[in-house]
């Protein structure tokens, strides 16, 4: 079934884009953790979106691109749902190491799992819900022992950026039904990621001031992070939902690279365990996902 699938053109193209995608993010996150030490929270969301805004902005108006859509209300949506799941996950990098704060944001594909079971009604296979169990098993094995009490706040806003972020991906699934451009989908969620971020930035105090060091950090952020949308709503496109949210926790090992060589971060054996149960439930719910292959996400 497997190599059935790997031969189609378009599975091989969403693997790409996705991997692609997940180490974008990866990189990302170890932008948003350096910039931390400098910047605020609201500061990083912020500039997140609105050089993202620019990046995508300034492709939109090169190539005359039009922005009106019919689809405002679920670009809404994705768009808030993406910005709350946002804040936590940059809140959760700075307080807690870089492979949990990831793994908890990428608890995601479970959530959205069950969206698409309880409320889109997909069909499953038996061993779907046990699936999904050992995966929040696994968050229990990451959480307790592996972070002190004083890292539990920022373990919940990782685990409230996967599940917000469930709705945000389930809205991009849509977009791409409807027939979405990727860039239009990215533009108006950075956009949406800038206006809402920009009340916080006002409020910070006190502003910091940006050196060199901090405008490169700024444009890490923004600009892995416009890439990584693009390469993630291609792939969300072109592909079966879950299939996605499975190769998006690669990201897990890439930051989990990124935050051993950088900054020493190790996890006990039971965070390791709790890893391993989250990636690997996501894997096989999306081999017990009844949907047939033909069913990938097209225009």
């Amino acid at each position: 079934m497997i190599r059935g699938w790997l031969s189609k053109p378009w599975a091989s193209m969403q693997s790409l884009w996705m991997i692609a995608a997940s180490l974008l993010f990866a990189c990302m996150g170890v932008c948003v953790k350096l910039g931390a030490a400098q910047f605020a929270a609201a500061e990083l969301v912020f500039w997140r979106g609105f050089i993202a805004t620019l990046l995508i902005g300034s492709y939109v108006l090169a190539r005359r691109l039009p922005l009106a859509t019919p689809h405002a209300r679920t670009h809404v949506v994705r768009g808030l749902a993406g910005f709350i799941s946002l804040v936590m996950y940059f809140y959760a990098i700075s307080m807690i190491p870089l492979a949990a704060a990831v793994t908890l944001n990428y608890t995601s594909p479970l959530f959205l799992a069950l969206l698409l079971v309880l409320w889109v009604k997909e069909p499953v296979r038996r061993g779907f819900y046990a699936v999904l169990a050992a995966g929040f098993v696994g968050v229990l094995f990451l959480l307790q022992p592996t972070l002190a009490r004083e890292e539990w706040l920022g373990a919940l806003f990782g685990l409230g950026s996967g599940i917000i972020s469930s709705i945000a991906y389930l809205n991009v699934r849509r977009l791409g039904e409807l027939g979405e451009p990727e860039w239009r989908t990215v533009f108006y969620f950075s956009t949406l990621s800038a206006l809402g971020g920009l009340p916080w930035l006002l409020a910070a105090s006190p502003f910091h001031a940006i050196d060199l060091r901090g405008w490169l950090l700024l444009l890490g952020v923004g600009g892995f992070g416009v890439l990584a949308q693009l390469c993630m709503t291609a792939a969300y496109k072109r592909g079966k939902t879950l299939v996605s949210a499975s190769l998006a926790y690669s990201t897990v090992v890439f930051s989990s690279a990124f935050g051993m060589l950088l900054w020493g971060e190790t996890l006990p054996w039971a965070g390791w365990v709790g890893v391993i149960l989250i990636v690997a439930s996501g894997l096989f719910a999306t081999a017990l996902s009844a949907r047939t292959d033909t069913e990938a996400v097209t225009d």
